[in-house]
């Protein structure tokens, strides 16, 4: 890779390590003081809709994010043309979708959701606006300027929740939340971005895109129905309380594994496609940012479980008990989800969006059909069900990246495995380590930084190379002839 190239992507990686916890340390502020304001009954009300908010919003994108990014040349007819096409599904499905609510309303029980809904559902009409804004922002590696986009829409959104919900709103401050979010990112897109629309409506562009776009979007359709079918299940066959306490657990979770995986996700696709006509180098390239992208999942998402009883109990209170112990089992999913992210803009880098399409689909049906064969046996059967058909469908992704790159499992497993045994290892040390110490509050500290000095201390008496990287990049102790190395040599 070239010096340029390596420099943008590692700004790209800091800046989306920068901004990403920002953003979560904002969610985790917001997160603790809504719910120690609100129960999991009032969680469990906006839960309830998750699952048509993330699809109407993906609909609604239609793959164009993903479509223009991977294009060689986009030309301001293409962002127009994505735009326009865009803010019209938007509208077309909140309309769709404002009929729709007494149905959703009746299948749930609850008549509740018919104003709820209605209100909520206006999220994925203001997503379409920033649409193209998005697409070229992600294209131009504009990291810096998404994470502030984003930073502002957390802090205006969370603060009108925590208003809201301390003056005794219940879950409209979450829904409030959720909308006024949305509304404010799209804002602050448009201010940072330089596109601009014309009112010139050609929809001829979208040709040339909407075979990729197309599988993009069942795609995230199909992701999105596998992410949330735990919650729809639950409403249907459990309590309003099991869903919250669902849906508390999932929330700590992606914050945690999208930490990293939102990291990945805003470099990956765009340097792997601008390497792509080196197969080697690009296989290369894919082995670096695997080593990084383990070398900080492991041990942050097992760290998580590790606390998770004490992080619960202090930040939430004690009546979100239950969701500890399902936060403890997701976390073993979120610590590879980053890894499922990075193959899979891999693949996307390819122009093989039907493959993503069709392994997604895959993954659904599997995962729906051991999630109803499961439901009798309880919640807890269902979501170490859940965990392993995600874990070993990684299996089937790198199939079709060492199909499309040459990456060895073998030496997959060399870039993973070292960093998973460690985070593993030091994880159960711990927690044996600090099993007498009975202050909730001394024990979190502790065992946080337990973990990463035992993890990173190992990690350099190892000489891992990953981490010499990491502090010359921090440090700004490497020559100039170090940062002109290709990042590509294992």
């Amino acid at each position: 890779m070239e010096p340029d190239l390596k420099t943008k992507t590692a700004k790209g990686l800091l800046w989306g390590g920068i901004g990403n916890g920002m953003i979560q340390l904002l969610n985790l502020v917001f997160g603790i003081f809504l719910a120690r304001m609100l129960s999991p009954h009032d969680y469990g009300m906006v839960g309830y809709l998750t699952i048509f908010t993330v699809l109407g919003s993906s609909i609604q994108e239609c793959g164009f994010t993903n479509a223009l990014v991977n294009q060689k040349v986009v030309r301001h007819e293409d962002y127009n043309a994505a735009f326009w096409f865009s803010i019209l599904l938007g509208v077309s499905l909140y309309l769709l979708l404002l009929i729709a609510a007494p149905f959703i309303a009746d299948f749930y029980h609850e008549p509740k959701l018919v104003p709820l809904s209605r209100f909520l559902f206006l999220s994925f009409v203001f997503a379409s606006t920033a649409t193209a804004h998005n697409a070229y922002m992600m294209k131009k590696l504009m990291v810096k300027q998404k994470t502030m986009s984003q930073v502002i829409g957390l802090t205006v959104s969370g603060t009108l929740g925590i208003i809201l919900a301390y003056n005794g709103f219940a879950y409209w401050g979450i829904a409030a939340q959720t909308v006024s979010y949305v509304l404010v990112y799209s804002i602050a897109m448009w201010y940072f971005s330089p596109w601009r629309p014309s009112l010139k409506f050609n929809f001829a562009p979208l040709k040339g895109m909407i075979g990729f776009s197309a599988k993009v979007l069942i795609t995230n359709v199909f992701i999105h129905i596998n992410n949330n079918i735990f919650t729809v299940l639950l409403g249907r066959l459990f309590t309003s309380r099991d869903v919250g306490n669902y849906s508390q657990a999932a929330k700590w979770n992606q914050m945690g594994s999208s930490l990293i995986s939102n990291m990945i996700q805003g470099v990956a696709q765009p340097v792997l496609k601008e390497v792509e006509d080196d197969k080697e180098r690009q296989k290369n390239v894919l082995r670096k940012m695997l080593r990084f992208t383990a070398f900080v999942s492991f041990p942050a998402m097992f760290c998580l479980a590790l606390v998770a009883q004490e992080f619960i109990t202090i930040a939430i209170t004690e009546k979100w008990h239950a969701s500890a112990m399902i936060l403890q089992m997701l976390c073993v999913w979120g610590a590879f989800f980053p890894i499922v992210t990075l193959y899979t803009n891999m693949i996307l880098s390819k122009g093989k969006s039907g493959v993503y399409m069709y392994g997604t689909i895959a993954l659904g049906l599997l995962q729906l059909l051991v999630l109803i064969v499961t439901a009798s046996y309880g919640i807890k059967v269902m979501i170490i069900a859940f965990v392993a058909v995600n874990v070993l469908w990684l299996g089937v992704w790198h199939y079709f990246v060492n199909r499309y790159t040459g990456l060895q499992l073998r030496e997959a497993l060399l870039d993973v495995l070292p960093f998973a045994l460690v985070a593993l290892a030091t994880v159960v040390g711990v927690h044996f380590a600090t099993r007498g110490i009975t202050n909730l509050y001394v024990l979190l500290v502790v065992r946080v930084l337990l973990v990463f000095v035992v993890y990173i201390g190992v990690m350099k008496v190892l000489n891992a190379k990953i981490l010499n990287e990491v502090i010359n990049y921090f440090f700004k102790k490497h020559k100039h002839t170090t940062a002109d190395q290709e990042i590509e040599n294992p």
